[in-house]
């Protein structure tokens, strides 16, 4: 009976430490939530998915793209004489999304869309076409399956700012960590955060904290909180800078009343295109400079000159007049530029087709002159064969871009020699590509209610108590046994 006994309680407690070290050591719940954002731009848009713990940290939540999805066609502007078109476009990107997020979270995952620079012009062009296309595509995203939480244009200031935010949040400047490591790196000086260097097809934004920043220019200053720190940093986007929206301001001006050629020093030599010039003062990028054309259409020819290019470039940013203590161009108030800059989109883009971010540390100014000059050099038909899968449109301007790039950086925000190395070219920082949408879903989850992170089913105190207690009651009981079955002599007598 006594063997009985002893045989159930060591079997017992036994099931006992077994039991409650897997329950309290059993995985987590993942508790996962997702938010979707759509960058619609000028020339194409993209759908980002994003997943972010629901226990947040300082009220920001951790949060990493998970997928990208570039809609098929043009932009949403692009649709402004058949906007009814302009919301079944995405339809195949928020199928790709619905297959990404759990199903069971399809209700509770909100999706927003922000329009750029394109729907920007849009708007100033032909407002009501701009509000058709916002209508069609919000009755699209209403129709999914997600938790639909608006469609609108952002501004250019918001554009620049929230692509900061991208960039920092991905490099670490916000270092955002918990716990002890949080502790070690408040007893160290907080590293700077990098500037933000956005380029579109339409727009151009700048945005960087500056210690010299002065209260000249309000409308250039934005507040954020991230991680339990403020940031007050400046940001100005310069509409119609997008490099598509450049070039055409660039032809605009190189246009002759009385010559339907044009000999452009910024196409390959060898290369022609042919304008239409019945919308081409449509756009307001270009209304400034409207003519009176005898023609039709416009013959483009191809010189391949780089130093040409860059001085017709250059007339496009205006020196001549600054009512601030320091300006970019245009009279657009700019501070002294400080720390590192990541340059991304289509400063990336551009730069990375010309092999020009391929090296470890920012190449030398020189350097990259010299390749953009070599490039425009080369006879078009040279170009067209070594690069014939790219689309020939977008191949035919890698020579302006280039041009741009340079007198945008070094005219326009007067970078040098000195400071250029201060310039990091992104695609994307680890899994997740540099742009404005991860710095909007980043500001918005501090509208998201953070909740309590999953807990294991016992305290640590709790756990160690039954882990201690159980291991007592075992260990009683194969003492007790081995006293049993191994009396001492003494005792064996007095009993016998």
């Amino acid at each position: 009976m006594i063997l009985l006994i002893l045989g159930f309680l060591s079997t017992l407690a036994v099931i006992a430490l077994i039991a409650v070290a897997v329950t309290q050591n059993q995985p987590l719940p993942k508790n996962v939530k997702y938010g979707i954002v759509l960058d619609a731009g000028s020339s194409h848009t993209n759908l980002y998915v994003y997943e972010w713990p629901a226990e947040k940290e300082n009220d920001t939540g951790v949060v990493q793209q998970v997928e990208v999805c570039k809609v098929e066609g043009p932009g949403i502007s692009g649709y402004s004489h058949a906007t009814e078109k302009a919301g079944p476009s995405l339809a195949q990107c928020l199928q790709q999304a619905k297959e990404v997020i759990p199903s069971a979270q399809h209700k509770e995952t909100p999706v927003y869309l922000g329009a750029t620079a394109g729907m920007r012009l849009l708007r100033l062009q032909n407002e009501s076409a701009a509000d058709e296309v916002l209508s069609s595509v919000g009755n699209t995203l209403r129709s999914a399956p997600f938790n639909f939480q608006g469609a609108r244009i952002i501004t250019g200031e918001e554009e620049g700012a929230y692509g900061w935010i991208t960039i920092n949040y991905l490099l670490g400047n916000f270092k955002q960590v918990s716990g002890w490591k949080k502790l070690l790196l408040s007893l160290k000086s907080l590293s700077e955060t990098s500037g933000a260097l956005d380029l579109g097809g339409a727009s151009t934004q700048i945005t960087f904290v500056s210690k010299d920043l002065t209260s000249e220019s309000p409308a250039n200053q934005l507040y954020f909180r991230l991680y339990g720190k403020d940031y007050q940093v400046y940001t100005h986007s310069f509409l119609c800078y997008g490099k598509d929206q450049a070039l055409q301001k660039k032809l605009a001006r190189d246009l002759q009343a009385k010559n339907s050629s044009l000999l452009d020093p910024c196409f390959h030599k060898g290369y022609e295109r042919t304008i239409n010039m019945s919308d081409f003062f449509k756009n307001p990028c270009t209304a400034d400079e409207k003519k009176q054309l005898p023609f039709s259409q416009l013959y483009i020819k191809g010189e391949g000159d780089y130093q040409k290019c860059r001085e017709d470039i250059q007339k496009l940013f205006d020196k001549s007049n600054c009512p601030f203590s320091s300006c970019s161009f245009n009279g657009i108030y700019l501070p002294p530029l400080q720390g590192d800059f990541g340059a991304f989109s289509a400063f990336y883009f551009v730069m990375n087709f010309l092999n020009l971010t391929s090296e470890p540390n920012p190449l030398a100014l020189n350097k990259v002159t010299s390749t953009i000059e070599s490039f425009c050099a080369r006879p078009w038909q040279e170009v067209k064969t070594a690069y014939h899968h790219i689309k020939e449109k977008y191949l035919s301007e890698y020579c302006f871009s280039g041009a741009y790039i340079l007198s945008l950086l070094e005219n326009g925000y007067e970078f040098t020699e000195n400071n250029w190395q201060m310039i990091h070219f992104l695609g994307k920082i680890g899994s997740s590509d540099a742009g404005w949408t991860l710095g909007y879903m980043l500001n918005l989850t501090n509208m998201i209610p953070a909740e309590q992170p999953a807990q294991p089913p016992l305290s640590h105190g709790s756990y160690v108590g039954l882990m201690v207690l159980c291991s007592l009651v075992l260990v009683s009981v194969l003492l007790f046994a081995w006293l049993l079955f191994h009396k001492p002599k003494c005792l064996q007598k007095g009993i016998v």
